[in-house]
């Protein structure tokens, strides 16, 4: 699959994905993944930042209020014209791009970090876009992502529950098994059944790599792995919100920051 191919799927999952992102089904985002991410952002008052992925901006937005001078970019352009649109309603002086994220139309050393939000894991190419970041990345900066988790997260991940819901355990296959643009078909598990009934299921094409794989590309790419995290909720989120208990038994994302050499000698 390639990256007009990638673009298509997600230029079509971009209205509903923007309307139920919005109305709050996103759980696994706005209760974990998110305040986890920011929790575990450097300070970055001040900064230029690059947002690899952004979506409708959600989380780019997070990233202006936190301080930063931000630039977003996504391949789908119904993602970008959702996020000037609320860029023009609410400024917070972020520039959107309509770009992919494995040639990145910017001159060396342009920012002084980058984030990728659920991202890497749906480019063909994970190579040349951590190439491209560390390339219009200044020396010093950083890269800060979150995939699905390489061991816990794979296409065949299935959570389960008694019959109670009560969850017992992640059962995961064919964690050696590369998907190379393989699509998934799912909602957000948080919609309310009328709302999932009036719309077509996501269409997510998934490019698997295994952990070794993820750290051996991030080594070839340059940068040094300065901090890793695999974010849980607490035991009253769980309880709060069932859906999410899953990942108090295995991590469902994984986290990382990497930076790029000061200089090379």
């Amino acid at each position: 699959m390639d990256a007009s191919e990638v673009a298509a799927c997600w230029e079509a999952n971009a209205e509903t994905w923007t309307r139920h992102a919005r109305a709050g089904y996103d759980l696994y985002r706005d209760a974990l993944n998110t305040p986890a991410f920011m929790a575990n952002l450097p300070s970055v008052i001040g900064l230029a930042g690059l947002d690899i992925g952004c979506g409708e901006g959600f989380n780019t937005r997070k990233l202006a209020e936190a301080g930063a001078a931000m630039t977003g970019i996504d391949i789908a352009p119904s993602f970008i014209r959702h996020a000037q649109e609320a860029e023009a309603a609410r400024p917070l002086g972020i520039t959107y791009r309509l770009a992919d994220g494995m040639e990145l139309p910017f001159a060396d050393a342009s920012f002084d970090f980058t984030t990728a939000f659920m991202s890497l894991m749906d480019m063909p190419r994970q190579d040349r876009v951590l190439a491209e970041a560390a390339r219009v990345l200044k020396p010093g900066g950083f890269l800060q992502f979150s995939i699905l988790h390489p061991c816990f997260a794979m296409p065949s991940r299935k959570v389960l529950r008694d019959e109670h819901k009560t969850v017992l355990g992640i059962e995961v296959r064919e964690y050696f098994r590369a998907t190379d643009g393989e699509i998934e078909t799912w909602r957000f598990g948080a919609a309310p059944e009328h709302e999932k009934a009036k719309v077509e299921p996501f269409k997510v094409p998934r490019f698997h790599r295994t952990l070794s794989e993820w750290v051996n590309l991030i080594i070839a790419a340059g940068f040094a792995v300065e901090h890793m995290h695999e974010p849980t909720v607490d035991e009253a989120t769980a309880k709060a919100e069932p859906y999410l208990a899953d990942t108090r038994v295995a991590p469902l994302f994984l986290h990382m920051r990497v930076r790029k050499p000061v200089s090379s000698g």
